[in-house]
């Protein structure tokens, strides 16, 4: 079997993988379709992201949906050549976080593609795999790119949870990469009236605005744009800040109504806080990382119709040309979500 490895930065190859076979309370995956993530672009570009760094070759990807092949003993509940979701989700279920229902916070957390951890956790872009049926969700009536897109939704299921009530709120989304369209589709289910998303290129703001946000506004060329939600001393209710950028946090700061609540969602490495504005304001700031239960939801609410993310997946690359995939993947001026066809 072969898989999508990173040795170094710019040095992805395609590689020989060994695959097993299912144990008990497992299953064989044939992975059909794989989504090119923030975090893989930065494995690729740069060798890792913060302090995070790799130290060995990794197999990269951890938005992914397959066809069952083989089940191991004990697994009533699925079948072979059902289409199921991925999710790269493995927590220890034993450590004090686990046992509290907080699996997100798992000590021994085994999430695919991540080199958190020495030896890194090796990721999902293979041909096959051996999964728990516990981390399987059946799929059926979603193509599998559609079932790829539960692990970024799920994201952003967690993040709108994180800030609660949204029920005729005015929603701020800074960052419109998949994670900050996916949050408008997600905010506006959970009721949000009036949404604004910001972001530096028309494209990604033009996919926003399909996502049915109410107001795009594009920071760089027009930067004053947001002035009207600044008046008094803020209209915003929820700000979810999906960049991880500096000026894009500065800027909700301000827009948010004092009692507001700032959702910090994109990774970008340790960045300063106005904490004057968040203090005076009393703005709630809560950290939203990855989900658990969440990815069910969001296979749910795909096979529902409740939210569609087939028009986000804007270029899909047969698994032969992995390197032209994660090009097409960094150029925000034509692409929204890449996804491998393997």
């Amino acid at each position: 079997m072969k898989a999508i490895v990173i040795h170094a930065p710019r040095d992805l190859r395609i590689d020989e993988c060994t695959v097993g076979t299912p144990g008990p309370d497992q299953v064989a995956v044939a992975i059909k379709a794989g989504g090119i993530c923030g975090s893989d672009l930065h494995y690729y570009q740069h060798g890792g992201f913060g302090s995070i760094r790799l130290k060995e070759p990794m197999i990269l990807g951890h938005e992914v949906s397959g066809e069952i092949t083989a089940l191991g003993e004990n697994v009533p509940d699925l079948q072979i050549g059902q289409l199921v979701a991925v999710s790269p989700s493995r927590p220890c279920n034993a450590c004090e976080y686990c046992l509290r229902g907080q699996q997100h916070y798992c000590m021994n957390m085994r999430f695919y593609g991540s080199a958190m951890p020495f030896p890194h956790i090796q990721g999902a872009f293979r041909q096959a795999i051996v999964a728990d049926a516990s981390q399987c969700i059946p799929a059926d009536g979603l193509t599998a790119g559609q079932a790829a897109m539960a692990e970024p939704l799920a994201v952003c299921l967690h993040a709108v949870k994180h800030a609660g009530n949204l029920l005729g709120k005015t929603v701020l989304v800074t960052g419109c990469g998949p994670i900050g369209v996916l949050t408008v589709l997600a905010a506006r289910r959970a009721g949000a009236t009036t949404i604004i998303a910001t972001d530096l290129t028309d494209f990604t703001l033009s996919k926003a605005s399909e996502a049915g946000a109410d107001h795009v506004i594009n920071i760089g060329t027009n930067a004053d744009a947001l002035a009207p939600f600044n008046a008094g001393k803020g209209r915003i209710d929820v700000h979810f800040e999906c960049s991880g950028a500096q000026a894009a946090l500065t800027t909700g700061v301000t827009a948010l109504r004092p009692g507001g609540t700032l959702i910090q969602v994109g990774l970008g490495g340790d960045m300063p806080a106005p904490m004057h504005a968040l203090t005076t304001k009393e703005i709630t700031l809560k950290g939203s990382f990855r989900f658990h239960e969440e990815f069910t939801t969001a296979v749910q609410l795909m096979q529902r119709g409740l939210i569609d993310v087939a028009p986000l997946i804007t270029h899909t690359v047969p698994f032969a040309n992995a390197l032209a995939a994660f090009e097409l993947a960094a150029d925000r001026s034509q692409t929204m979500k890449a996804q491998i066809a393997f």
